[in-house]
């Protein structure tokens, strides 16, 4: 009798499962935006599929994996029937997971960035697949998932490799314009109430967070050429380092520049130091995936160091093996990448709360038109109840979209290859992943990335001086 009514009760959740985020969410969470709760709701799925994934690099996981068949066996098999061997199946196994689970990820995404396209209003027919049916979206996910486990290796590995690369790449940009538009964001509401009440106070405090940033940087730098170069080697860590740090330099002064600031007075030292800490965390990124272990030691490494010079002569900081396989052990995430997925889980949650006024930067991110956010929440006031139900979240794009159906989309696709190349160490399989190295590549798209994002943040300093036809107010 009690399993029977336990099949009821999930039965009754079916509709709501089926139905608006409002109703998904009408139990746990306060009065809000139909735009919100959906964002946040993707935004969970995709957390929860990095979970997934950190899970699948545990030595438990890794054991338990290579019972499924093809995974260790036939176009998995390593080919040397020894022990070594069979440990490094163990390891990289989790590789492989991670690399399954995260193709079904972008695969969802990408399907639903094609499906969202020109949507305008939440009155479209697709607004409804977007903000709803939770429950077969799941379930597709879950069915993509479990399907991908089966795709023969091969090919695929090398082909999905650089597909993550180059997408991963692309998502680096995009936290990139995220970062601009919290420090554009940050910057007005403190301008805005140094304008409202004691300016010292907030003048004071805009110096000091911009000061420490600053600080921060240079100290970073100081860490750079002591850890990462040598006198006599290191070359490319060392021309990675001096062009990023004149580029960060330029791009400050750039940014006060008196023909900036007539056009665009609220733009500053703030942002710049954001961005400069961004692109000094590229630059150590890039370098951590140097072939030379020699010009790359390990951020532990590095901390121990730092925290016990007694024990550890001052010109040998580096004492790794030649090659960077995973753990033997079983490999989770290297302390190198936990710092990568923190700034995604800041730019993902941020994109999904973001109602930004900044025009310029809407342009380019998700945000839409705040009198459309305005209009609409107050005329749903007589629509918060349904049937004697509260409804928790209102409806509040019934005149148009508060942000790109298919641009956030696509960007929780890009996420799902960032996050697949994070997990496994932009490490580059061979076919058979008999074999895991760092390579060069993987260098050169970081730090390339470094250099496009400066020259995206030069754009939005300058655009409104090159296009004087546009209102960049």
């Amino acid at each position: 009798m009690g399993a029977v009514l336990g099949v009821f009760s999930l039965a009754s959740w079916v509709p709501c499962l089926c139905s608006g985020a409002s109703c998904l969410l009408c139990s746990c969470c306060p009065n809000t935006k139909n735009s919100t709760v959906t964002r946040l709701i993707y935004a969970f799925i995709l957390l929860l599929g990095t979970a997934v994934s950190c899970i699948m690099l545990t030595e438990g996981m890794e054991t338990q994996l290579k019972k499924i068949p093809g995974f260790c066996e036939g176009g998995f098999k390593i080919s040397v029937a020894d022990i070594k061997a069979d440990k490094d199946c163990d390891v990289l196994v989790g590789f492989k997971a991670v690399y399954r689970i995260n193709f079904a990820l972008a695969i969802f995404f990408f399907a639903f960035f094609l499906l969202m396209l020109k949507v305008k209003t939440s009155k479209d027919p697709r607004a409804a697949v977007h903000n709803g049916f939770w429950f077969f979206k799941i379930a597709a996910i879950v069915g993509i998932m479990v399907g991908s486990f089966y795709i023969p290796g091969g090919s695929f590995t090398s082909v999905w490799f650089v597909v993550g690369m180059v997408g991963a790449a692309f998502f680096i940009l995009i936290q990139l314009v995220l970062l601009v538009d919290f420090a554009h964001s940050w910057n007005e509401s403190w301008v805005s109430r140094m304008e409202e009440g004691n300016p010292r106070v907030w003048y004071a405090a805009l110096l000091s967070v911009t000061t420490f940033f600053y600080v921060m940087s240079i100290i970073v730098v100081g860490l750079f050429y002591t850890y990462y170069t040598k006198p006599d080697g290191c070359t490319e860590n060392k021309f990675f380092i001096s062009i990023n740090l004149i580029l960060c330099i330029v791009v400050s002064i750039i940014s006060i520049h008196p023909k900036i600031q007539e056009h665009q007075p609220r733009s500053g030292l703030l942002q710049s130091s954001v961005i400069t800490l961004y692109t000094l965390y590229l630059t150590w990124s890039a370098m951590t995936n140097e072939p030379d272990r020699s010009c790359n030691p390990t951020l532990l490494s590095i901390i121990t160091h730092i925290a016990s010079p007694t024990m550890t002569p001052a010109n040998s900081t580096v004492i790794v093996p030649t090659s960077a396989p995973p753990s033997k052990k079983g490999h989770f995430v290297d302390a190198e990448n936990l710092l990568g997925l923190a700034v995604f889980v800041f730019c993902l949650l941020y994109s999904s709360i973001r109602t930004s006024s900044n025009s310029q930067v809407n342009k380019l991110t998700l945000s839409g038109s705040d009198s459309v956010i305005l209009g609409d929440t107050n005329a749903s006031g007589a629509n918060d109840e349904e049937d004697g139900q509260p409804r928790r979240a209102v409806d509040n794009e019934k005149e148009g979209v508060q942000y790109s159906y298919s641009f956030f989309h696509l960007m929780l696709c890009l996420a799902s290859l960032y996050i697949m190349m994070t997990l496994t160490g932009w490490y580059s399989p061979d076919a058979m992943f008999q074999n895991v190295t760092s390579k060069w590549p993987a260098v050169w798209v970081k730090i390339t990335s470094s250099w496009v994002c400066l020259l995206l943040y030069v754009w939005t300093l300058v655009a409104p001086l090159v296009l004087t036809s546009r209102d960049f107010s």
